[in-house]
């Protein structure tokens, strides 16, 4: 070849790759030209390899599209290969009418090929297997084919309005956005418009079949009247000739339709399925392998039979039940690998719902440290945790109240040697540690006389050193209080939860103290006269926890709020009914070890004026004192309370039952460790001693 020629060559390729839609418009109006030019017996082997090759295609294209949309111009193509057969069936007769007496090759090499092969020379076993081949292609697989073409595309424009309205419905609803809402609705015309087509289709099929009968007989009879009438040829040896050449190219019509005939039929028949026919088959008969089995005892059981060769059944049946053997363990272990790839999914869906939880939710008590406060409870020998425990304890005997478990974690952000105490998410207090030393206090107040670090004790405020533990024994003689790191943050935490307790004592808290008590408070609790009984007692006990009331027994506060509530919905007079029941306990509380009740009292003129303070309007109260009343007032009482502190006495205050609530609001920012209460809260075998006045 001149490089003219390959220039050309490459040209023309060149072009019919760029010009597809030129080039499929020229295959066209050739194939209706081999309608009406003669093809030389070379060029009618290519064409007919051609269309061999093209039901080979089509047939593996429908084997392994996952749906039949994919496919949509089945319908078209299928008009363009029959126009094809067609064609080619036309220009073999041609040459076996006009060649056939020259022999079997007249109509070029496929055919005869075909005619030798399949045929076997003999024309009567050709005409068998035409008309057998016939017979499968048309009754069975075309007509089958062309039934569920027609149902399909009946069924489908019927259900066209319903899709709609469900995409409608869906778009409307949020579930789809417009983009989804217009793929779906060009998949549901695509899918109407390729069952109308596939139900015309088949129709080409099944009129090919027929063309294919009516030219073969033409073919027969035709040529045996051209050899004996034209050629000279005897009947006999006509017959052979025309036949043998008419069946082998009904043989080569016959066999690519059928190709495309199955191919069509494997595709109207996939329906909804999606996936590739093996998988849509193969994968369905996979999840039944107890068919299998029942397969391969029906088998063995007629290889058994009389008459029959036993080896071919039981060989089948050998291999149905190693197949069902392989496909029950392939089943097994696809739905082992489900379910393992669920139960992850799962995991990892409550996991991310439990990260989202925890990270939602507060701590309500949490003690952070910082690095170098670690070792405190990573050691083995960590004294923190169970000093921290049992603080539970503490405050479950002291107040009846059972304390939230404290969270202890490190918190990178803080300092090295910084504590830090949150109460429901909130910094309460920090302090500083030096964790290889130990803390120096004097009980006293005056200033240790030791060297070290000295600071401000972190809970009360006290004047401390920090010393090396070797000099604790020395610092002991001296009389001062040494005090390891583990206590002052135990010391602090106490000092903190006393201070927060009624914000602890959560709805949930106090539905928790209830479910434990006897069935006939529980009884009591709900039938409190108040639309929220429940929570009407968590104000009442958050009330007395507020001013270190204990709780802890919670029977009578029960009872009390029970009678106080039809008089009163007011938290503060049922806490102050409530505190009049506990009285013994109160006083028991405040008690010295001598058995009195130490007290500080108010003078004749602040009596008189708080008294003139309280305004009573029906059951609602009112306290009117000026701010600088009030300010003159809580200095008054904070000299007199200071005087008692310096030696360590911490008596309570009493006032008359009207003003308690407002005078311990007073007192409460400068003083909160002192008590306030009223004539009501004395009981009657308790001993007062009054040890001091305010405003005196």
């Amino acid at each position: 070849m001149n490089p003219d020629q390959t220039s050309i060559g490459s040209t023309l390729a060149g072009f019919g790759f760029r010009n597809r839609d030129v080039g499929f418009a020229i295959g066209v109006t050739l194939i209706l030209g081999m309608l009406f030019v003669p093809l030389p017996p070379i060029i009618l082997d290519f064409g007919l390899a051609i269309s061999l090759s093209l039901s080979v295609l089509i047939l593996m294209v429908a084997l392994w599209i996952p749906k039949p949309l994919e496919f949509n111009s089945f319908p078209t193509l299928l008009l363009v290969v029959t126009m094809l057969r067609l064609s080619l069936n036309i220009s073999s007769t041609r040459l076996i009418l006009s060649n056939g007496h020259t022999g079997t090759d007249a109509a070029g090499g496929v055919i005869e090929g075909f005619s030798r092969f399949i045929v076997g020379g003999d024309f009567v076993i050709g005409i068998v297997i035409f008309a057998i081949l016939v017979v499968i292609n048309f009754v069975v697989i075309t007509k089958g084919s062309t039934r569920i073409a027609e149902v399909s595309a009946r069924f489908s424009l019927d259900a066209m309005p319903g899709k709609q309205m469900a995409i409608d419905a869906d778009l409307g609803a949020g579930l789809i956005d417009e983009v989804e809402a217009k793929r779906r609705r060009k998949e549901l015309e695509d899918e109407s418009g390729f069952f109308g087509a596939m139900d015309g289709a088949s129709k080409f099929v099944r009129g090919d079949a027929v063309a294919g009968i009516i030219i073969t007989l033409i073919n027969v009879v035709g040529g045996i009247l051209i050899g004996v009438v034209q050629h000279g040829l005897s009947v006999s040896q006509a017959a052979g000739n025309y036949t043998v050449l008419t069946i082998g190219d009904g043989l080569v019509t016959q066999i690519p339709a059928l190709v495309v005939s199955l191919a069509a039929g494997l595709i109207v028949t996939k329906g909804g399925t999606e996936g590739a026919a093996n998988e849509a088959v193969l994968g369905q008969l996979s999840n039944f392998p107890k068919a299998l089995y029942m397969a391969a005892v029906l088998l063995f059981g007629i290889g058994l039979l009389p008459g029959f060769p036993i080896v071919v059944f039981v060989a089948l049946a050998g291999l149905l039940a190693g197949l069902g053997w392989v496909m029950q363990d392939q089943a097994a272990t696809r739905a082992s690998a489900e379910a393992a790839a669920q139960a992850k999914e799962a995991q990892s869906e409550e996991t991310a719902a439990e990260s989202a939880q925890q990270q939602l939710k507060l701590d309500e008590l949490r003690l952070s440290l910082g690095a170098g406060l670690v070792p405190l409870i990573a050691s083995m020998d960590a004294a923190l945790p169970g000093k921290v425990k049992s603080l539970r304890n503490l405050f479950m005997k002291d107040y009846g109240f059972v304390l939230p478990s404290v969270r202890i974690k490190d918190d990178p952000m803080l300092p090295t040697n910084t504590y830090s105490i949150l109460v429901q998410g909130v910094e309460a207090a920090r302090g500083e540690l030096r964790p290889n030393l130990v803390m120096v206090i004097d009980p006293a107040g005056d200033q240790v006389k030791l060297p070290g670090e000295r600071i401000k004790e972190p809970t009360f405020g006290l004047s401390a050193v920090w010393i090396d533990p070797s000099r604790a024994s020395e610092a002991e003689q001296q009389g001062h209080t040494v005090v390891d790191p583990e206590s002052v943050i135990t010391t602090h935490l106490t000092e903190i939860i006393k201070e927060h307790m009624s914000e602890l004592l959560t709805y949930g808290a106090v539905k928790k103290l209830l479910a434990e008590l006897d069935r006939d408070y529980q009884k009591l609790a709900s039938d409190i006269s108040n639309p929220a009984p429940e929570i009407l007692l968590q104000q009442v006990l958050q009330s007395l926890l507020a001013e270190r009331i204990s709780i802890r027994n919670l029977p009578l506060i029960i009872e009390a709020v029970a009678e106080a509530a039809p008089s009163s919905t007011n938290p503060a007079v049922i806490t102050e009914r409530v505190r009049a029941r506990l009285a013994n306990q109160i006083c028991r509380a405040l008690a010295d070890g001598s058995g009195f009740v130490p007290v500080l009292t108010m003078s004749g003129a602040w009596e008189h004026e708080f008294a003139e303070a309280v305004k009573i309007n029906g059951k609602e109260r009112t306290f009117l004192m000026s701010p600088q009343r009030v300010q003159e007032f809580v200095l008054e009482a904070r000299q007199e309370i200071q005087r008692h502190a310096a030696r360590d006495e911490w008596p309570a205050l009493m006032v008359a039952p009207e003003v308690r609530g407002y005078v311990r609001s007073m007192l409460e920012r400068v003083s909160p460790m002192t008590q306030v209460i009223s004539h009501n809260e004395v009981h009657r075998k308790a001993a007062m001693k009054t040890v001091g006045t305010i405003g005196a």
